[in-house]
Formats: C-alpha cells, sequence, structure tokens
C-alpha cells in the first residue's frame, strides 16, 4: 500500500521547521497542522502535491505499563493481525522496558513511522500512556496518535481535548483502524468509517458502533512482533495455575447490561466469539511451541454459552492445560452437572464472579440482569466447589444510597453476607471493590450518582493523580455519599478477611505463612472489632502477600 497526501513515513520524526519538511518533501499542507487541531483531509487540502511514491505505512504500537510480569498484550496483536502485511508493524510493551520512552523516542526518530497507537484501560495505564503520548505529540507533532481501549473509548472528551490525541478508535479496531490509517494515507476523510471519535473545528465527532469483527476469520496473533524485543516466555509467567501461564482472549463483548460495568457502553449488549475447535487448537499450538501449561481467559465472560465451552472442555480433557476465565452465577448455575464434571477433567481450576452484593434490592438497583439472587449466590459456591471447581467472587461496596445511615447499614449487611457465605464455603475466593461509576448513560446507578454529586475529571492531567488512579481500581472512589470513615472501614474488613482466609493465587505463602497469618487474624475476625488492624497489615507486608484485587494472580518472571 502506498501512502499519500495526508501523512506518511517520511513526515514522522521531522523538524516542525516548514523549510525542513519542504526540503524532505512533506505535503505543504500537512505542516501547518499540530496536535489540537483537526487533521487535514479530504477536501482542496487532500489535493496538495506529494510524491507519487511512499514507503508502506507504518505504526508504532504502545502497551502501557499495568503488571509487574509481563502478559501477551493481546488487544495490540490482534490490531497488529488485522493489520496484516500491508503495514510495517512495531510494538513496544511498557511492562518489559525499563523506560519505554527511551525506546519510542529512537523509533520514531528513524522516521519509519507515520503513526503512534496506544491501547490505555483505567488505572496504572495512564501512568505511561498520558506522559508518553504527549512526548510524541511534542517531539513528532506529524506522527498521527491514535488512542483505544475502555478508557478512550468510555471518556473520549478528555482524551482528544487534550490536544495530544487525534483519533479514538471506540469498542473493536480490528476493522476500524486498518480502514482509518488507509483513508488517511489516500487524503479521504475518515468520517464513514464506523468505530472512531475525532475532533474537527472544535466539536467531536463520532462516526457510529463500528460491527464486531469475525473472530473465526481472524489470522494468528503476531507473538513475532514480542520476540524482537523480548523472549517469549517473560510473557509467560508462573502462577498459581502453572509454571507458564498465556493470557487469550477469545470473545468480545457481553450480552449483560450491568450499569456498573464499563464494557457495557462500548459493546451494548453485543458478544461475539472465536468457536472452541479453533480456541482449543490456539491453546493447544502455545502448549507445543513454547511450553504453556496454563491460560487465563480474559475475556469478559468466557461461559456465556454452555454448548461452546463444553466443546472446548472435550477437545482440553486429558491435555495437561489448566485455566482460568470470568463468568456469571446465573449463567454457569443453569449448566448441567455433567458440563461442570466435564470442565473439571478439562483444567478449569478457578472461574472469576461478579456476585457484587448478596442484597436482591442492590441486584436490582445495579441492573444485574439475568436471575442472580443472594441465596442463588450462596447454593452456587458449594455447588461448584463440590466439582473442585474455586469460586472466585468479587463483591462491590459502597453503592449510593438516600442518606448516610443507609449507606452505612448496606455496608455492614454486604459485609455479613461475606462472612455467612465464607461460613458456609471457606474454599470460596472473596475480592471486594468499592464502586466507582462508570459512564453508563440512562442508566438507574449513574442517575443516582449524578444527583449526589458525583462528577468524572474533564482532563487528562487530573486523571493521572494519585487519588483518580485509585479510583480506577476501585481502591478510592472520590464519591460524595461515602465518607473517609465508610471507605476506611471496608479497607479494614478487607485487610482481616485476607489475613483469615489468604488467597490461593499466592502460591509464595506457603502453608506456614499461611496458618500465621489465619492466627493473626482470629480475634478480630471472630469479634467483628475490623478497626484499624494495623498488626495485620505489618504481617501482610512482612510476607509480601498479593493483592488480587490490585495486583491479579501472583506472578512471577520466567
Amino acid at each position: 500500500m502506498e501512502c499519500s497526501s495526508v501523512i506518511g513515513p517520511k513526515t514522522a520524526g521531522v523538524s516542525a521547521d516548514p523549510e525542513v519538511q519542504a526540503a524532505v518533501g512533506v505535503p505543504m499542507h500537512f505542516y501547518g497542522r499540530r496536535k489540537g487541531s483537526s487533521p487535514a483531509v479530504g477536501g482542496a487540502a487532500a489535493s496538495a502535491a506529494v510524491p507519487t511514491l511512499r514507503p508502506k505505512p507504518a505504526i508504532l504500537l504502545f502497551n502501557p505499563w499495568a503488571t509487574r510480569t509481563g502478559r501477551v498484550p493481546n488487544s495490540l496483536l490482534h490490531i497488529a493481525a488485522a493489520l496484516g502485511d500491508g503495514y510495517d508493524v512495531e510494538l513496544v510493551d511498557g511492562n518489559l522496558e525499563p523506560d519505554p520512552w527511551v525506546v519510542i523516542e529512537r523509533l520514531l526518530a528513524s522516521g519509519r513511522f507515520g503513526f503512534f497507537g496506544c491501547t490505555v484501560m483505567p488505572g496504572p495505564q495512564l501512568r505511561q500512556a498520558v506522559p508518553i503520548t504527549r512526548q510524541v505529540s511534542e517531539h513528532f507533532p506529524l506522527v498521527v496518535t491514535i488512542w483505544g481501549g475502555y478508557f478512550p473509548s468510555n471518556h473520549p472528551q478528555a482524551v482528544l481535548q487534550s490536544g495530544w490525541v487525534d483519533y479514538v478508535v471506540q469498542s473493536a479496531g480490528e476493522g476500524s483502524l486498518p480502514a482509518l490509517l488507509a483513508a488517511l494515507c489516500a487524503g479521504r476523510s475518515p468520517d464513514q468509517i464506523p468505530g472512531l471519535i475525532f475532533q474537527r473545528s472544535g466539536e467531536v465527532v463520532r462516526t457510529g458502533k463500528a460491527p464486531l469483527p469475525n473472530l473465526d476469520s481472524q489470522p494468528s496473533l503476531p507473538l513475532k512482533l514480542l520476540a524482537r524485543r523480548h523472549p517469549i516466555k517473560r510473557y509467560l509467567p508462573r502462577t498459581f495455575l502453572g509454571r507458564r501461564t498465556h493470557a487469550m482472549h477469545t470473545s468480545m463483548g457481553c450480552p449483560f447490561m450491568c450499569a456498573f460495568c464499563a464494557v457495557v457502553p462500548l459493546y451494548q449488549g453485543r458478544w461475539v466469539a472465536r468457536s472452541a475447535e479453533l480456541v482449543a487448537d490456539d491453546v493447544l499450538q502455545m502448549r507445543d511451541m513454547h511450553g504453556v501449561d496454563a491460560i487465563e481467559f480474559t475475556d469478559n465472560n468466557f461461559f456465556v454459552a454452555e454448548k461452546r465451552v463444553r466443546a472446548f472442555a472435550e477437545r482440553m480433557r486429558g491435555q495437561g492445560v489448566t485455566w482460568w476465565g470470568e463468568g456469571r452465577i446465573d449463567t454457569l448455575d443453569r449448566y448441567s452437572d455433567e458440563t461442570l464434571s466435564l470442565m473439571r477433567e478439562a483444567g478449569c481450576r478457578m472461574i472469576f464472579f461478579g456476585a457484587e452484593s448478596g442484597d436482591d434490592e442492590v441486584l436490582a438497583m445495579v441492573d444485574k440482569g439475568g436471575r442472580q439472587s443472594g441465596e442463588q449466590i450462596l447454593r452456587f459456591a458449594a455447588r461448584l466447589l463440590s466439582f473442585g471447581i474455586i469460586p472466585e467472587y468479587s463483591f462491590v461496596l459502597g453503592f449510593p444510597r438516600p442518606t448516610e445511615a443507609e449507606v452505612w447499614a448496606q455496608i455492614h449487611r454486604d459485609i455479613s453476607f461475606i462472612r455467612r457465605l465464607k461460613d458456609q464455603s471457606p474454599a470460596t475466593e472473596i475480592i471486594l471493590y468499592i464502586y466507582s461509576p462508570v459512564p453508563t448513560e440512562g442508566s438507574t446507578l449513574q442517575q443516582h450518582s449524578q444527583a449526589a454529586g458525583f462528577r468524572f475529571p474533564s482532563t487528562l492531567e487530573e486523571w493521572v493523580s494519585p487519588s483518580w488512579e485509585s479510583f480506577d481500581l476501585h481502591r478510592n472512589p472520590l464519591t460524595p455519599w461515602l465518607t473517609t470513615a465508610m471507605v476506611r472501614h471496608i479497607h479494614d474488613f478487607e485487610t482481616v478477611i485476607n489475613a483469615r482466609y489468604p488467597t490461593r493465587t499466592d502460591f509464595t505463602l506457603g502453608e506456614w505463612g499461611r496458618r500465621m497469618m489465619q492466627l493473626a487474624s482470629l480475634p478480630r475476625y471472630w469479634s467483628g472489632l475490623y478497626r484499624r488492624p494495623l498488626e495485620l497489615k505489618a504481617l501482610q507486608r512482612l510476607r509480601r502477600y498479593t493483592r488480587p484485587e490490585v495486583e491479579g494472580f501472583y506472578a512471577e518472571a520466567n
């Protein structure tokens, strides 16, 4: 593919001086653009004289820091696979580079790249994504900057108004990004490409939702992009699941519309999945080529269809691979005993569920959907454990209520329910979050949040502050209906229950370390006195206890 009119590799990394640009053949209509103004596309600008031949377009993809150990950056590899051989692609992983800007600056200064793409999740990834994108914009103003992922899709106004990002690719980018690059290289307007958000003359332009791709027709992920800079084993850490754990994404979206979930605004109840046969082929290929013996399925909802899961389990039985995934309690509770038993035989060890609350009124308020109830949460934990599969339940505390007394009462009810669950099924893993609003327009929950005075930051500078990073991690919600005492009480209870029932996902604790924490926590847990458990916090720091609610599984690099 040839790049003409708007931008190409010859413009990347070139001085902002018009005379220098003219000397190297930069299109004269383009050099006047600076970040924060609209890209020059279409119309008279697109007809400016340009060199007739250009190298094929090149894009530098960046995965900002999120974890202490490397994980395969599935979202960017899916994008790279969709771009195919028609584009020159390089990938920089902030999780493995000591200073990713040094690598990015050197690559962009080569003049090889016309585009910079960055995936951005809320929370820690903003810490690298924002300053590095700003540096790209300031040092290489002719490079088109593109963001994708949950954060820019849900907060495009703050992203685009920064002046550092030219385009947001909303939802699935497998179709939108290749089309955007092709349009810009040909001098065409991107207005008709679905799945984009950008600014023109100060106004935000939204081109509508992009269709979800057919995942069965997608090519294999180009792991070679990772291997250029680091051995593949660096992306396959040891976890409680196995010696080499591979993160895989086999579906997109979720058919449910929970009001507290950041997935909903992106997919609006849509869901597509790769077939069970091809997923099994992918897993076995990673086992045979790279020694993978464990899989984290990072799908938003891996277990939507029992037929698909059963077919996958039938293929994986006896293959020596253990696995973990995310699902819904009411969905899996409809699975037959035969399917659950087959899943365990096929290597399923643990499943993450959003239990959210044991209060049926709260479940209705948050539009949980389906048929989940408090009693079902209790019953299903015991049922799943009977098959040897550990349920990992997350609960969300601190939803908005009309009065402070009602908020306190709800927190106490949720804590009592969690204790009841642990008394009945102590092997159930518990993860606690504090409710952080998401922009689910029109939901009752969002209306309650706004009525209480909650507002999101309006700039990227605000979003990268420590307090809002904690908000994104559901640790410090900054919501007006929660007092400091409420947040402290939730965190104190969390410290006590984590000591009383240490997670099985931290395999470094050992039985001695686990027993020591359990004994130390007994007085507080039995008495219900959670306030200021400083001795337990010190013990957890001493043991370097991993907190799944913040860090996920404990992982060691290979």
